[in-house]
């Protein structure tokens, strides 16, 4: 699960990004979804997000925010969050949680210096948007394996 604020910009953009990798690489075995910390449930993609997302052919029209819960922390074995104020909200729910959440920037290790958070592009230009996705993109491709990993040694344990 990705974190940030609203759950309108940047999560979703790592969501999307990620679905696209993994079923690129033909694995459709792992859930991928994102939440705001401050994010009202059921507002669509901004709309500087979805452009800057279709360039790339990734399609946030169903997008809808959800609120950042107990609940859903639980349910994930992986958060990755955009800022090190997501660690900090993120202790608040549920501190039990932390041990699988990471600054996105910083995965696959802990880390929760401000330089290591992406950028809210939120009331930024088209332009803020595009370097927002590029940032994300290069950040989702790095960590790609390690997530895979993540998952395959989660389903082994499993079986």
């Amino acid at each position: 699960m990705f974190v940030c604020t609203g759950n309108t910009c940047r999560s979703p953009m790592a969501e999307g990004i990620l679905k696209k990798l993994l079923t690129e690489k033909g694995i459709n075995n792992i859930k991928v979804s994102s939440a705001g910390t401050q994010a009202l449930d059921g507002y669509p993609a901004a709309p500087f997000t979805l452009e800057a997302t279709k360039v790339w052919d990734i399609d946030l029209d169903e997008h809808s925010s959800k609120k950042l819960t107990a609940d859903l922390l639980r349910e994930s074995d992986l958060i990755l969050v955009m800022s090190p104020e997501h660690l900090q909200h993120i202790e608040k729910i549920d501190r039990s949680t932390l041990a699988r959440t990471y600054l996105l920037k910083a995965f696959p290790h802990k880390d929760d210096n401000d330089n290591l958070a992406v950028k809210d592009p939120i009331g930024g230009s088209l332009e803020e948007y595009n370097l927002c996705f590029l940032e994300l993109d290069e950040e989702i491709r790095r960590i790609l394996p390690e997530v895979i990993r993540v998952f395959e040694k989660k389903n082994e344990e499993n079986n």
